[in-house]
């Protein structure tokens, strides 16, 4: 089994701004949302995490070793990095929804970005056919992941909601990848460390 987490909250998140490759910690909820992600997930036999301190931290909460794998890094936003979502110009969310090969100035592509993620899919493939294995990570990876399991195109990523803390499951067996469940959140039973409905 794989199983891919999103980091928990951090301040950044909260204030609705986006969030790539800055570095901030997670906030105090982020770390109770961490904690109980790994309390649902239980026993795992790997862990991998992009290497962002946020994911680092949410995977140290399974405390075991965690293997850091760059190609689970968040999106690169470029020059958009940081900007409140509501501060992008129209025009550029057109565009980015128009056209999976779209990247901001300085920025990556979802085609890019699916890329790298497939990737790593690929060479975890073998050891979650026959071990459970958790992958901390970011909102644009999980919907990578999510495009990979479905075998769709990366433009699937505008169609779906992935919340701080939530787990999406995929079976992976030898006819390939299946997804058992995205977006998981029933475990963030504490109201003030569930995220708000999309």
């Amino acid at each position: 089994m794989l199983i891919l987490a999103r980091h928990g909250r951090t301040a950044t998140n909260a204030t609705g701004r986006l969030l790539g490759r800055a570095d901030p910690a997670l906030d105090e909820v982020g770390r109770t949302q961490a904690a109980a992600v790994a309390a649902a997930v239980g026993v795992v036999d790997r862990v991998v995490s992009s290497p962002l301190a946020r994911c680092r931290e949410t995977a140290a909460m399974f405390g075991r070793a965690v293997d850091v794998d760059d190609r689970w890094i968040e999106l690169d936003y470029g020059a958009l990095d940081g900007a409140l979502l509501g501060d992008v110009p129209a025009e550029v969310w057109s565009m980015w929804r128009a056209d999976a090969s779209f990247a901001p100035p300085g920025g990556e592509s979802l085609t890019d970005l699916g890329t790298r993620v497939r990737s790593a899919l690929d060479d975890l493939a073998t050891d979650a056919a026959s071990a459970t294995v958790v992958v901390v990570t970011h909102v644009s990876p999980v919907k990578a992941a999510l495009a990979w399991a479905l075998g769709v195109g990366d433009e699937v990523a505008w169609r779906a909601y992935v919340a701080p803390a939530s787990l999406t499951r995929l079976r992976i067996d030898e006819r390939g990848p299946t997804l058992l469940s995205f977006n998981d959140t029933c475990h963030l039973a504490d109201r003030e460390a569930r995220p708000p409905a999309p």
